[in-house]
Protein backbone atom coordinates (compact mmCIF):
# COMPACT_ATOMS: atom_id res chain seq x y z
CA UNK A 1 0.00 0.00 0.00
CA UNK A 2 2.86 2.82 0.31
CA UNK A 3 4.90 1.74 -2.72
CA UNK A 4 2.55 4.13 -4.99
CA UNK A 5 2.76 6.98 -2.37
CA UNK A 6 6.65 6.39 -2.58
CA UNK A 7 6.08 6.28 -6.26
CA UNK A 8 3.99 8.98 -6.52
CA UNK A 9 5.95 11.85 -4.66
CA UNK A 10 8.71 12.07 -7.08
CA UNK A 11 6.38 12.57 -10.16
CA UNK A 12 5.10 15.25 -8.23
CA UNK A 13 8.71 16.69 -7.33
CA UNK A 14 9.73 16.70 -10.60
CA UNK A 15 7.02 17.74 -12.14
CA UNK A 16 7.55 20.93 -9.55
CA UNK A 17 11.38 21.05 -10.73
CA UNK A 18 10.80 21.03 -14.27
CA UNK A 19 8.66 24.45 -13.91
CA UNK A 20 11.54 26.20 -11.90
CA UNK A 21 13.12 24.97 -14.71
CA UNK A 22 11.42 26.82 -17.77
CA UNK A 23 10.55 29.41 -15.14
CA UNK A 24 13.72 30.18 -15.26
CA UNK A 25 14.09 30.36 -18.90
CA UNK A 26 11.72 32.68 -19.56
CA UNK A 27 13.24 35.10 -17.05
CA UNK A 28 16.57 34.33 -18.99
CA UNK A 29 14.77 34.84 -22.47
CA UNK A 30 12.91 38.26 -20.64
CA UNK A 31 16.14 39.57 -19.27
CA UNK A 32 17.62 40.09 -22.68
CA UNK A 33 15.20 42.14 -24.17
CA UNK A 34 14.88 44.56 -20.75
CA UNK A 35 13.73 47.16 -23.30
CA UNK A 36 10.30 44.92 -23.94
CA UNK A 37 9.49 45.64 -20.18
CA UNK A 38 10.24 49.76 -20.08
CA UNK A 39 7.91 49.30 -22.93
CA UNK A 40 5.15 47.60 -21.00
CA UNK A 41 4.70 50.57 -18.28
CA UNK A 42 4.75 53.42 -20.94
CA UNK A 43 0.64 52.85 -21.67
CA UNK A 44 0.64 52.26 -17.70
CA UNK A 45 1.95 55.92 -16.79
CA UNK A 46 0.06 57.50 -19.76
CA UNK A 47 -2.93 56.46 -18.26
CA UNK A 48 -1.81 57.04 -14.83
CA UNK A 49 -0.46 60.64 -15.24
CA UNK A 50 -2.15 62.02 -18.17
CA UNK A 51 -5.67 60.70 -17.54
CA UNK A 52 -5.45 60.93 -13.80
CA UNK A 53 -4.87 64.64 -14.39
CA UNK A 54 -6.70 65.13 -17.26
CA UNK A 55 -10.25 63.17 -15.28
CA UNK A 56 -9.24 64.21 -11.59
CA UNK A 57 -12.61 66.16 -11.39
CA UNK A 58 -14.48 63.22 -12.07
CA UNK A 59 -15.23 62.46 -8.42
CA UNK A 60 -17.29 65.37 -8.12
CA UNK A 61 -19.90 63.78 -10.12
CA UNK A 62 -22.74 62.82 -7.52
CA UNK A 63 -22.89 59.34 -6.90
CA UNK A 64 -19.29 58.58 -7.79
CA UNK A 65 -18.35 55.31 -5.69
CA UNK A 66 -14.56 56.86 -4.46
CA UNK A 67 -16.30 59.24 -2.30
CA UNK A 68 -15.19 62.75 -1.07
CA UNK A 69 -12.36 61.21 0.46
CA UNK A 70 -9.90 59.46 -2.40
CA UNK A 71 -9.08 61.43 -5.31
CA UNK A 72 -9.25 60.19 -8.77
CA UNK A 73 -5.72 59.28 -9.07
CA UNK A 74 -6.08 56.90 -6.11
CA UNK A 75 -9.20 55.51 -7.41
CA UNK A 76 -7.52 54.71 -11.31
CA UNK A 77 -4.58 53.11 -10.00
CA UNK A 78 -5.95 49.76 -9.44
CA UNK A 79 -7.36 50.12 -12.76
CA UNK A 80 -3.93 50.63 -14.50
CA UNK A 81 -2.36 48.11 -12.07
CA UNK A 82 -4.49 45.52 -13.45
CA UNK A 83 -4.62 46.83 -16.96
CA UNK A 84 -0.79 46.65 -17.10
CA UNK A 85 -1.00 42.58 -16.08
CA UNK A 86 -3.80 41.81 -18.12
CA UNK A 87 -1.70 43.57 -20.83
CA UNK A 88 1.30 41.97 -20.40
CA UNK A 89 -0.12 38.15 -20.03
CA UNK A 90 -1.92 38.82 -23.07
CA UNK A 91 1.15 38.37 -24.69
CA UNK A 92 2.45 35.24 -23.01
CA UNK A 93 1.47 32.98 -26.22
CA UNK A 94 3.97 34.38 -28.22
CA UNK A 95 6.66 32.38 -25.92
CA UNK A 96 4.71 29.55 -27.44
CA UNK A 97 5.13 30.75 -30.80
CA UNK A 98 8.62 31.11 -31.19
CA UNK A 99 9.15 27.57 -29.68
CA UNK A 100 6.77 26.23 -32.65
CA UNK A 101 8.38 27.96 -35.31
CA UNK A 102 11.99 26.94 -33.81
CA UNK A 103 11.00 23.35 -33.20
CA UNK A 104 11.24 23.55 -29.18
CA UNK A 105 7.87 22.76 -28.89
CA UNK A 106 8.28 19.81 -30.72
CA UNK A 107 11.13 18.38 -29.05
CA UNK A 108 9.99 19.57 -25.42
CA UNK A 109 6.63 17.25 -26.33
CA UNK A 110 8.54 14.51 -27.04
CA UNK A 111 10.74 14.57 -24.14
CA UNK A 112 9.46 13.47 -20.75
CA UNK A 113 8.86 17.26 -19.89
CA UNK A 114 5.07 17.85 -18.36
CA UNK A 115 2.87 19.89 -20.07
CA UNK A 116 1.18 21.47 -16.75
CA UNK A 117 5.23 22.63 -16.12
CA UNK A 118 5.63 24.28 -19.82
CA UNK A 119 1.95 26.11 -18.87
CA UNK A 120 3.26 26.84 -15.22
CA UNK A 121 6.03 28.08 -15.85
CA UNK A 122 4.63 30.72 -18.85
CA UNK A 123 2.33 31.71 -15.81
CA UNK A 124 4.91 32.31 -13.12
CA UNK A 125 7.26 34.26 -15.31
CA UNK A 126 4.34 36.67 -16.13
CA UNK A 127 2.76 36.81 -12.95
CA UNK A 128 6.38 37.43 -11.36
CA UNK A 129 6.97 40.34 -13.84
CA UNK A 130 3.35 41.57 -13.47
CA UNK A 131 3.92 41.93 -9.37
CA UNK A 132 7.10 43.95 -10.11
CA UNK A 133 5.28 46.38 -12.99
CA UNK A 134 2.63 46.53 -9.96
CA UNK A 135 4.99 48.09 -7.68
CA UNK A 136 6.33 50.14 -10.10
CA UNK A 137 2.90 51.99 -10.77
CA UNK A 138 1.99 52.03 -7.30
CA UNK A 139 4.90 53.64 -6.32
CA UNK A 140 4.61 56.36 -9.23
CA UNK A 141 0.98 56.86 -8.06
CA UNK A 142 2.28 57.61 -4.72
CA UNK A 143 4.81 59.93 -6.10
CA UNK A 144 1.98 61.79 -7.70
CA UNK A 145 -0.23 62.19 -4.50
CA UNK A 146 -2.37 59.12 -4.24
CA UNK A 147 -1.99 57.89 -0.76
CA UNK A 148 -3.43 53.91 -0.11
CA UNK A 149 -4.26 53.16 3.82
CA UNK A 150 -4.41 49.70 3.30
CA UNK A 151 -0.54 49.94 4.02
CA UNK A 152 1.25 46.70 2.96
CA UNK A 153 -1.34 44.41 3.78
CA UNK A 154 -3.53 46.04 0.95
CA UNK A 155 -0.35 46.14 -1.32
CA UNK A 156 0.08 42.71 -0.52
CA UNK A 157 -3.59 41.68 -1.43
CA UNK A 158 -3.19 43.74 -4.69
CA UNK A 159 -0.40 41.42 -5.73
CA UNK A 160 -2.21 38.05 -4.78
CA UNK A 161 -4.88 39.53 -7.37
CA UNK A 162 -2.37 40.73 -9.77
CA UNK A 163 -0.45 37.24 -10.15
CA UNK A 164 -4.10 35.85 -10.56
CA UNK A 165 -5.39 37.85 -13.08
CA UNK A 166 -1.81 37.22 -15.02
CA UNK A 167 -2.25 33.45 -14.68
CA UNK A 168 -5.44 33.49 -16.25
CA UNK A 169 -4.74 35.62 -19.25
CA UNK A 170 -1.56 33.70 -19.60
CA UNK A 171 -2.95 30.50 -19.75
CA UNK A 172 -6.01 32.06 -22.23
CA UNK A 173 -3.21 33.42 -24.65
CA UNK A 174 -0.86 29.78 -24.24
CA UNK A 175 -4.20 28.18 -24.82
CA UNK A 176 -4.62 30.43 -28.33
CA UNK A 177 -1.12 29.94 -29.48
CA UNK A 178 -1.46 26.38 -29.09
CA UNK A 179 -4.44 26.14 -31.08
CA UNK A 180 -3.70 29.34 -33.91
CA UNK A 181 -0.15 28.10 -34.15
CA UNK A 182 -0.17 32.06 -35.86
CA UNK A 183 1.56 35.08 -33.80
CA UNK A 184 -1.29 36.97 -36.06
CA UNK A 185 -4.14 35.46 -34.57
CA UNK A 186 -2.98 35.28 -31.23
CA UNK A 187 -2.56 39.33 -31.17
CA UNK A 188 -6.33 39.45 -33.09
CA UNK A 189 -7.57 37.96 -29.91
CA UNK A 190 -5.50 39.57 -27.70
CA UNK A 191 -7.32 42.71 -28.70
CA UNK A 192 -10.29 41.66 -29.51
CA UNK A 193 -10.67 40.78 -25.47
CA UNK A 194 -8.51 43.08 -23.52
CA UNK A 195 -9.89 46.16 -24.91
CA UNK A 196 -13.47 45.32 -24.26
CA UNK A 197 -12.99 43.91 -20.54
CA UNK A 198 -10.58 47.13 -19.73
CA UNK A 199 -13.20 49.30 -20.86
CA UNK A 200 -16.57 47.00 -19.18
CA UNK A 201 -15.58 47.03 -15.92
CA UNK A 202 -14.93 49.99 -13.01
CA UNK A 203 -10.68 50.18 -13.84
CA UNK A 204 -11.18 54.07 -15.22
CA UNK A 205 -15.01 54.71 -14.33
CA UNK A 206 -17.77 54.13 -11.70
CA UNK A 207 -20.10 51.49 -13.10
CA UNK A 208 -23.11 53.01 -11.35
CA UNK A 209 -22.37 55.97 -13.53
CA UNK A 210 -22.54 53.84 -16.80
CA UNK A 211 -25.42 52.45 -18.18
CA UNK A 212 -27.24 49.32 -16.36
CA UNK A 213 -25.98 46.48 -19.14
CA UNK A 214 -22.26 48.10 -19.11
CA UNK A 215 -22.80 47.39 -15.00
CA UNK A 216 -24.14 43.91 -14.98
CA UNK A 217 -21.10 42.76 -17.24
CA UNK A 218 -19.15 43.88 -15.02
CA UNK A 219 -19.99 41.62 -12.07
CA UNK A 220 -18.97 39.04 -14.68
CA UNK A 221 -15.30 40.54 -15.71
CA UNK A 222 -12.29 38.67 -14.24
CA UNK A 223 -10.60 41.54 -14.97
CA UNK A 224 -12.87 43.67 -12.57
CA UNK A 225 -12.87 41.10 -9.96
CA UNK A 226 -9.58 42.10 -9.96
CA UNK A 227 -9.85 45.42 -9.94
CA UNK A 228 -12.41 45.80 -7.00
CA UNK A 229 -10.37 43.80 -5.18
CA UNK A 230 -7.24 45.76 -5.19
CA UNK A 231 -9.09 49.08 -4.87
CA UNK A 232 -10.80 47.66 -1.85
CA UNK A 233 -7.72 46.76 -0.35
CA UNK A 234 -5.62 49.66 -0.95
CA UNK A 235 -8.11 51.65 0.47
CA UNK A 236 -8.25 49.44 3.63
CA UNK A 237 -10.53 46.56 3.00
CA UNK A 238 -13.69 48.37 4.07
CA UNK A 239 -15.51 45.37 2.40
CA UNK A 240 -13.50 42.06 3.30
CA UNK A 241 -16.30 39.90 1.95
CA UNK A 242 -16.13 41.19 -1.70
CA UNK A 243 -12.03 41.23 -1.35
CA UNK A 244 -11.81 37.33 -0.51
CA UNK A 245 -14.81 36.45 -2.86
CA UNK A 246 -13.45 38.14 -6.22
CA UNK A 247 -10.31 36.35 -5.04
CA UNK A 248 -12.07 32.82 -4.57
CA UNK A 249 -13.38 33.55 -8.57
CA UNK A 250 -10.16 34.77 -9.66
CA UNK A 251 -8.40 31.25 -8.69
CA UNK A 252 -11.71 29.06 -10.07
CA UNK A 253 -11.07 31.01 -12.83
CA UNK A 254 -7.36 30.03 -12.98
CA UNK A 255 -7.49 26.45 -12.36
CA UNK A 256 -10.24 26.09 -15.12
CA UNK A 257 -8.35 28.24 -17.63
CA UNK A 258 -5.31 26.57 -16.86
CA UNK A 259 -6.54 22.98 -17.13
CA UNK A 260 -8.11 24.07 -20.60
CA UNK A 261 -5.05 25.38 -21.64
CA UNK A 262 -3.10 21.83 -20.82
CA UNK A 263 -5.59 20.16 -22.39
CA UNK A 264 -4.57 22.37 -26.12
CA UNK A 265 -1.38 20.55 -26.27
CA UNK A 266 -3.14 17.81 -26.84
CA UNK A 267 -5.08 19.48 -30.21
CA UNK A 268 -1.65 20.64 -30.73
CA UNK A 269 0.12 17.00 -31.11
CA UNK A 270 -2.85 15.81 -32.78
CA UNK A 271 -2.54 18.86 -35.96
CA UNK A 272 0.89 17.74 -36.52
Amino acid sequence: MSAPARTARPARTGALVQAALLTGRQARQGMRIPVFMVMNLLQPMIWLLLFGQLFRSVIEIPGFAGGADVTYLEYLTPGVVMMTAMGGAAWAGTTFVQDMERGVMDRFLASPTSRGALLAATMAWYALLACAQALVVVGVAWLGGARFPGGWAGVAVMLVAVALLSCLFAALSGAVALLTRQQEALIGVSQLLTIPLMFLSSAVMDPSLAPDWIAGVARFNPFDWAVVVARDALQGFADPAAVWGHLALLAAAVTLMGALATSAFQAYRRSL
